[in-house]
């Protein structure tokens, strides 16, 4: 497979696991019901490569849908890349290109900076491979792109989800006309990159576009329609598909057989497991016809909620550009908010395709807050309870991005509010401190500490609700943990700690500043000895 190369690949293709581990300080909650609850619906402020290491303890493998819109480095923005790479020879190269001599301000990036597709793929790079991280089994994530990196994108997204898991390149036409800019054609379009974390995926059918007319029954469980059973006629007869002709029992408890009108041996549509699958499933429905009972399948519209569709590869239904800024006007009360937009129609197409209604979507260059108002969007028009994440490292998270949710959330100009709730936070303090991460920085607090180290040991978060005092985390897979720490008392692990250890399991880990026991008292007892801070992993 090509493989695609830059200068400083190298020192950025696993710079994720050098991203130091910063806690989420949260600040308030806005119409929250539950203030303390897991998978909350989150703004966060800070850096997007250190906040995305910082949502792993909670949402690794757990984000069903993730929509970016990273700068497009056409040469005339002001993006910068500012992550610390611990590498004299690439920190070398970054001071020398991206950092302007006067007065050691930060250089935007230039059209005419030859490198600027290296920064780029630098800045992108580590941010890819933690979203992957993120992303369910069963999710996926799209990437707006103009031509600028597009090719990059793909080559880079190629390798972090894998060339089998790229489900396409979507075209959205984002303006009509205009071009002032463009030399030679218009350009009118923009791309979004989709891919699957794996096979699990699925594209799910959105019922406005299915035919409501077809759904002109309904029983106790819903509107449904009637299909058809029964196949006959000159491609259809019993000797063409012989173990597809079997008898089944009418609701006068007669054999029925699909037979034509003239008289000659038909087929069913289905087979037979998977007519009696419909029959013990009360989904076949026998319709009066000519005073004669007739087999029906019944589809529910609640059926239909997982189902592969081909959709077109050009998105020219949704609105545009202008209509986005149209919007933010509306809601804002004033022109020239925020520079290009998304529109949230276009966002809620994506979301409404791959996820369900309590899944979680986050958005890592939340810009304007667009996704979070696609999702409240959605929860509204079907009552689910889908949950954002947005992250924003500008000033203006909150002044525009958190406050254009709350106006969302409350109903601004004259639309009704779409109700939700979420909660801001900022990065805080990193969990280790030291040149080489050697020490526990104890200022992050007891509870983000036991967070880290259950998450470190089991990749799943900490939900116990267990008192902070306590030295048991949890058991995970017949094994309990324990970490006995205190900001300001040395801990042992000896005999009479281990009086505190009252939960049966196969197998014990325990965390202490020192271990008193011997090495075959410990193997006796299946307890595995973990110094702190030494033995606290890193990732």
């Amino acid at each position: 497979m090509p493989s695609l190369h830059w200068i400083g690949k190298e020192k950025v293709i696993n710079h994720h696991h050098d991203v130091p581990f910063k806690v989420l300080n949260k600040h308030y909650s806005f119409n929250a019901d539950d203030e303390d609850h897991y998978h909350e619906s989150k703004i966060i402020h800070g850096d997007n490569l250190e906040a995305l290491k910082a949502l792993l303890p909670e949402y690794e493998g757990k984000v069903k849908c993730i929509y970016i819109d990273p700068p497009y480095n056409t040469g005339n923005e002001g993006w910068v890349y500012n992550d610390s790479v611990n590498d004299p020879k690439i920190r070398k190269w970054l001071e020398k290109t991206l950092r302007a001599k006067d007065n050691h301000a930060i250089a935007g990036i230039g059209i005419d900076d030859l490198a600027r597709h290296d920064k780029w793929l630098c800045m992108m790079y580590p941010r890819l491979k933690l979203l992957h991280k993120l992303l369910s089994s069963d999710g996926a994530i799209f990437i707006s792109i103009d031509d600028n990196e597009q090719t990059n994108l793909k080559l880079a997204c190629d390798e972090i989800f894998g060339v089998t898991n790229y489900l396409g390149n979507l075209i959205w036409r984002k303006k009509e006309g205009g071009g002032q800019t463009d030399k030679y054609f218009v350009t009118e379009h923009e791309y979004i990159c989709a891919y699957q974390k794996t096979e699990a995926f699925i594209w799910i059918d959105d019922l406005r576009f299915q035919n409501d007319k077809e759904f002109n029954k309904n029983d106790e469980y819903g509107d449904f329609k009637l299909t058809k059973l029964e196949k006959w006629g000159s491609s259809s007869k019993k000797e063409d598909r012989p173990t597809m002709h079997f008898p089944i029992q009418n609701p006068n408890g007669l054999e029925y057989l699909p037979i034509a009108p003239d008289g000659s041996l038909g087929r069913w549509r289905i087979g037979k497991n998977r007519m009696e699958s419909l029959i013990e499933k009360n989904l076949v429905h026998w319709e009066i016809r000519n005073e004669k009972s007739i087999p029906y399948e019944k589809t529910y519209k609640t059926n239909l909620s997982k189902i592969k569709v081909k959709e077109r590869s050009i998105i020219y239904h949704l609105t545009n550009t202008a209509e986005a800024s149209k919007s933010l006007t509306e809601i804002f009360g004033k022109k020239d908010t925020f520079e290009t937009p998304k529109p949230s129609s276009l966002i809620e197409f994506l979301i409404q395709h791959s996820t369900d209604s309590k899944s979680v979507i986050l958005d890592s260059f939340a810009g304007s807050g667009t996704t979070a108002h696609a999702v409240l969007n959605l929860n509204k028009h079907d009552g689910g309870n889908r949950k954002f994440i947005l992250i924003e490292m500008e000033e203006y998270a909150e002044s525009i991005t958190a406050e254009r949710v709350k106006r969302v959330i409350n109903g601004y100009a004259n639309k009704a509010g779409t109700g939700g709730s979420f909660s801001y936070y900022s990065l805080g303090e990193p969990l280790f401190t030291g040149e080489n991460n050697e020490y526990l920085n104890e200022a992050v607090g007891i509870d983000k500490i036991r967070n880290y180290v259950w998450y470190s040991e089991t990749r799943s978060p900490l939900l116990n609700d267990i008192h902070l005092d306590h030295p048991f985390l949890g058991k995970h897979q017949a094994t309990a943990y324990y970490l006995l720490y205190h900001a300001k008392e040395f801990t042992s692990l000896d005999y009479q700690t281990l009086e505190t250890i009252n939960i049966q399991a196969d197998q014990y880990i325990i965390y202490a500043d020192n271990c008193l026991l011997s090495k075959e008292f410990l193997l006796t007892h299946h307890i595995i000895f973990k110094k702190i801070p030494r033995d606290i992993s890193r990732f």
